[in-house]
């Protein structure tokens, strides 16, 4: 695996590699999850990229980015392991040099659920990613569908600037007992790791609720009841899976979501409802 630094080693190299090329955006901290859509790049591509990069412009005042775990050569191992073939690992100053001013507004869809509780995370996650992709040029962008708003904000992103890119979303991994994998797991006691998994286990009672019959209302109920008494929800809905905007009854693709608060860290996930 051969790792770039700046911009222009990273292009350098991507230039070389058979196509098509998957790209695989990491922030680190990489657990199965990340290396499932390692794994998928391999079987689809000819040359797999990884990004490893800490996003500061993604992060609020008040957020976890001083704290946000880094271990650059455990994840490299993991990356080069998996058969990653590039990684473009840039500093901060690389991706945002003095002077930077330029970000990608998306729209209302950056501004609801998790963009209402983080303002501006998804204009730093759209002009990441718009970066990204500028450096890579892959054919393929892998994302998972754990942050499902995330995916589609890149995807509205992609439509909206003609990026030449297909995006790929890769189903969410889990634990044993159905809990979400996330970088942010590692966050948890071991008495809010026991009780997160009730995050999961609200969503599959929302969603067979609402698949029995049930009003969004009904099913909204039955999923906070259903999460463990412990944590503090921030939301459940069900929404459209392209817009995000609230459904009051299954109409095409869309899915059930829920975030809540285990101690100070926040978890999110969401099953797809119907035939994906």
């Amino acid at each position: 695996m051969q790792i770039a630094t700046t911009i222009a080693q990273a292009r350098a190299l991507f230039d070389v590699f058979a196509q098509p090329l998957g790209l695989v955006p990491t922030m680190g901290a990489l657990h199965e999850g990340h290396l499932a859509l390692v794994r998928r790049a391999r079987a689809d591509c000819l040359s797999v990229a990884a990004s490893l990069f800490v996003n500061p412009m993604q992060f609020g005042a008040d957020e976890d980015l001083a704290k946000y775990p880094r271990d650059f050569e455990r994840d490299r191992a993991k990356l080069e392991e998996a058969g990653v073939d590039v990684l473009f690992a840039p500093e901060p100053g690389t991706m945002y040099p003095p002077g930077f001013s330029s970000a990608i507004d998306v729209g209302t869809l950056g501004t609801v659920y998790e963009g209402a509780i983080r303002p501006d995370h998804f204009r730093g996650v759209a002009t990441v990613v718009a970066k990204l992709l500028n450096v890579v040029r892959p054919e393929v962008l892998y994302l998972g569908q754990k942050d499902a708003q995330q995916t589609a904000v890149v995807r509205k992103m992609v439509r909206d600037l003609d990026v030449p890119v297909h995006v790929h979303v890769v189903e969410t991994v889990r634990e044993s007992d159905g809990l979400a994998m996330s970088s942010r797991n590692a966050y948890l006691t071991a008495e809010q790791r026991s009780q997160a998994v009730t995050l999961n286990r609200a969503l599959v009672a929302m969603l067979a609720a609402i698949e029995s019959g049930a009003t969004k209302a009904e099913a909204t109920e039955l999923a906070r009841a259903t999460l463990s008494s412990l944590a503090t929800p921030d939301y459940f809905d069900l929404v459209d899976a392209d817009t995000f905007e609230p459904l009051e009854a299954v109409r095409g693709p869309a899915f059930v979501i829920g975030a809540a608060r285990f101690g100070t860290t926040r978890l999110l996930d969401n099953l797809w409802v119907g035939r994906q």
